[in-house]
């Protein structure tokens, strides 16, 4: 079944220590066959920690772990981009 719309979903656990999972739905694109996804960490302060995600995908359902364990208790924000437009953002808790 190929996606017909963009979707980030909530991290899991949320609150998490020291990994979590997020999960992500990519459409089809309709100019080609793949759209170039970024998925972005950033601090409360809006600083970018790490890119999870830079890469050409195809449409589908798709989930990574993100390892928190060099970073400080505390709120910090994912991002999913697609072709460079911020699609939508979250927040996660890291608890240590």
């Amino acid at each position: 079944e190929i996606p017909d719309k963009y979707f980030l979903s909530q991290n899991y656990p949320n609150p998490f220590n020291p990994v979590t999972v997020i999960s992500y739905t990519i459409p089809s694109n309709d100019k080609s066959e793949t759209s170039n996804v970024r998925i972005l960490i950033y601090d409360n302060l809006g600083k970018e920690i790490t890119s999870l995600v830079n890469e050409n995908k195809p449409a589908g359902n798709y989930e990574i772990e993100f390892d928190g364990s060099h970073l400080s208790s505390g709120i910090y924000f994912y991002s999913l981009l697609i072709d460079g437009n911020t699609m939508d953002t979250k927040r996660m808790v890291l608890m240590k």
